[in-house]
Protein backbone atom coordinates (compact mmCIF):
# COMPACT_ATOMS: atom_id res chain seq x y z
CA UNK A 1 0.00 0.00 0.00
CA UNK A 2 1.66 3.23 -0.91
CA UNK A 3 1.32 6.55 1.40
CA UNK A 4 -1.99 7.84 -0.55
CA UNK A 5 -3.81 5.10 0.29
CA UNK A 6 -2.83 4.66 4.49
CA UNK A 7 -4.92 5.99 6.78
CA UNK A 8 -3.17 8.26 9.55
CA UNK A 9 -4.06 8.01 12.57
CA UNK A 10 -4.60 11.44 14.26
CA UNK A 11 -4.69 10.21 18.13
CA UNK A 12 -2.00 8.20 19.76
CA UNK A 13 -1.96 7.18 23.69
CA UNK A 14 0.97 8.37 25.34
CA UNK A 15 2.54 5.87 28.70
CA UNK A 16 4.41 8.27 31.11
CA UNK A 17 7.64 6.43 32.15
CA UNK A 18 7.45 8.02 35.29
CA UNK A 19 3.95 6.83 36.60
CA UNK A 20 2.94 4.35 33.61
CA UNK A 21 -0.47 6.48 33.52
CA UNK A 22 -1.86 5.83 30.26
CA UNK A 23 -3.42 9.38 27.91
CA UNK A 24 -4.94 9.02 25.07
CA UNK A 25 -4.39 12.30 22.86
CA UNK A 26 -5.14 14.05 19.59
CA UNK A 27 -2.03 14.42 17.57
CA UNK A 28 -1.57 18.11 15.80
CA UNK A 29 -1.06 17.85 12.45
CA UNK A 30 0.70 20.76 11.82
CA UNK A 31 3.45 20.70 14.17
CA UNK A 32 5.63 19.01 17.00
CA UNK A 33 4.29 18.54 20.20
CA UNK A 34 7.83 18.89 21.88
CA UNK A 35 6.45 18.92 25.73
CA UNK A 36 3.54 17.29 27.51
CA UNK A 37 2.60 17.32 30.93
CA UNK A 38 1.24 13.67 32.90
CA UNK A 39 -2.34 14.55 34.28
CA UNK A 40 -1.36 12.03 36.94
CA UNK A 41 1.88 12.73 38.29
CA UNK A 42 2.22 16.03 36.89
CA UNK A 43 6.07 14.42 35.00
CA UNK A 44 6.98 16.51 31.89
CA UNK A 45 7.82 14.64 28.60
CA UNK A 46 10.29 15.94 26.52
CA UNK A 47 11.31 13.77 23.10
CA UNK A 48 14.20 11.53 23.69
CA UNK A 49 16.98 12.24 21.78
CA UNK A 50 16.85 11.30 17.93
CA UNK A 51 12.88 11.85 18.13
CA UNK A 52 10.95 14.84 16.79
CA UNK A 53 7.73 14.91 19.97
CA UNK A 54 6.70 13.01 22.71
CA UNK A 55 4.26 11.05 20.56
CA UNK A 56 7.17 8.95 18.85
CA UNK A 57 8.84 8.97 22.01
CA UNK A 58 6.42 7.62 24.10
CA UNK A 59 2.95 7.00 22.25
CA UNK A 60 1.76 3.83 20.68
CA UNK A 61 1.50 6.27 17.51
CA UNK A 62 4.03 8.10 15.62
CA UNK A 63 3.11 11.46 14.90
CA UNK A 64 1.09 12.37 11.27
CA UNK A 65 4.40 13.37 9.69
CA UNK A 66 6.44 9.95 10.14
CA UNK A 67 3.24 7.89 9.70
CA UNK A 68 3.37 9.88 6.45
CA UNK A 69 7.25 8.93 5.71
CA UNK A 70 7.75 13.12 5.46
CA UNK A 71 10.20 15.57 7.07
CA UNK A 72 9.11 16.42 10.52
CA UNK A 73 9.47 19.31 12.43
Amino acid sequence: MNNANRKIKLQSTITCPNCGHESTEAMPTDSCQYFWECPNCGEILKPKQGDCCVFCSYGNTPCPPVQKEESCC
